[in-house]
């Protein structure tokens, strides 16, 4: 039994016991007020009146105002956010490899999120706000980041950058997706996995693993991909379209309802607000339109979780922790590997098997008559 694993269901913010629902309502409370809330101070204008005063302006672009008398105001919510993200990031991957840090390759995988996140998501921005440069997040691409191609971005993105956006959204992720599996986007790299992998980590096992919740997550995580193209489909039509036309009122109408329902409600005060109650990836198994389409090239790719034949003795532990509430238990025990469009290849179910059954492996499909792998093993 890996590290970690007996006290999961002792322990009552892990189990949906009273502490998890404070937990979720304080995690809904704070993602509310962070997405509704209002600032009523402009920093621009801040910037503008402590330019010549190096501590202000430092300050301002970190998110933050010195008073007078020499009390801190938080203003810029979003970079106090990135900040706590980061933070929550840092310390749940601490406590994370504390009980699995004997894997190397959750090591690893957990050092390139944190990374990421400190160096992408956090100060890059900040360096490039700081020098009044565009923000951009190099780690989201569409159609996760959806407002990617909005006139109110492309107008000032440069064309290396644009250039960067462009491939990795439709070429360069795909391709390594299809040599490589979506881990390599959505447990090595994306902020929103990372958060779910480090600071979700007690709560990795809540997720639903009944044929009802696949089949609702089918629709749902489809859906949510359909809309993210209708709205670059309505993007590039209104941006065709001559002035005055109707479809510019519908393109705009329709861009605001999904950056509501789908941008903050579904994926921040729901998908992270949920953690406690309904598991870490309620929204990258439910929501997350680039889970969608990697999962689509994943299942025609090479990656997959190899099962050693007739060796599970159906413990349960890999259906139990698998966070995106695949039954690889049941796999297992039919001797068939896993190609699943939902896997993140966490590799949290090779982790905790006692027997060493399951493997991650990248390799072409078996045509009629080809060997493909074998494992010898010494019991």
């Amino acid at each position: 039994m890996q590290a970690g694993l007996l006290d999961t269901h002792h322990n009552a913010v892990s189990t949906r016991r009273s502490p998890a629902w404070v937990v979720t309502g304080l995690l809904v409370a704070f993602y509310l007020l962070l997405y509704f809330g209002k600032e009523d101070y402009n920093a621009t204008d801040a910037a503008v009146r402590y330019a010549r005063d190096p501590l202000n302006l430092m300050l301002v672009k970190l998110g933050w105002k010195l008073n007078d008398n020499g009390s801190l105001w938080v203003f810029n919510k979003w970079y106090l956010y990135a900040g706590l993200y980061t933070l929550g990031m840092a310390v749940g991957g601490y406590f994370m490899l504390r009980k699995h840090g004997n894997s190397t390759y959750h090591r690893y995988r957990t050092y390139s999120l944190v990374a990421v996140q400190a160096v992408l998501g956090l100060m890059l921005p900040l360096v490039l706000d700081f020098l009044g440069r565009p923000a951009w997040y190099f780690s989201y691409f569409f159609p996760l980041k959806y407002d990617l191609f909005f006139p109110y971005n492309m107008d000032h993105m440069q064309p290396t950058v644009m250039a960067w956006f462009i491939v990795m959204s439709f070429v360069g992720l795909p391709l390594l997706v299809y040599f490589k599996g979506k881990r390599v986007y959505c447990s090595w790299i994306c902020g929103c996995g990372g958060l779910a992998e480090t600071f979700g980590d007690p709560w990795r096992h809540l997720s639903d693993k009944s044929s009802r919740a696949w089949r609702i997550e089918q629709v749902s995580i489809h859906s949510v991909l359909f809309a993210a193209f209708a709205m670059l489909g309505l993007v590039i039509a209104d941006g065709l379209a001559p002035e005055g036309h109707a479809i510019h009122n519908f393109a705009n109408s329709y861009k605001g309802m999904y950056s509501l329902a789908i941008g903050s409600i579904f994926s921040g005060v729901l998908g992270t607000g949920l953690y406690p109650v309904g598991g870490t990836r309620v929204w990258c198994r439910f929501g997350c339109p680039m889970a969608a389409m990697l999962g689509l090239i994943q299942k025609f790719g090479r990656f997959r979780i190899a099962v050693k034949k007739d060796m599970c003795i159906s413990c349960g532990n890999c259906s139990t922790y698998c966070e995106m509430g695949i039954d690889v238990r049941s796999y297992a025990m039919q001797n068939r590997d896993i190609k699943r469009a939902s896997c993140v290849g966490c590799g949290m179910c090779a982790h905790v098997c006692p027997r060493g059954v399951l493997q991650l492996v990248t390799r072409r499909d078996a045509g009629p008559g080809q060997h493909t792998q074998e494992w010898t093993v010494d019991l």
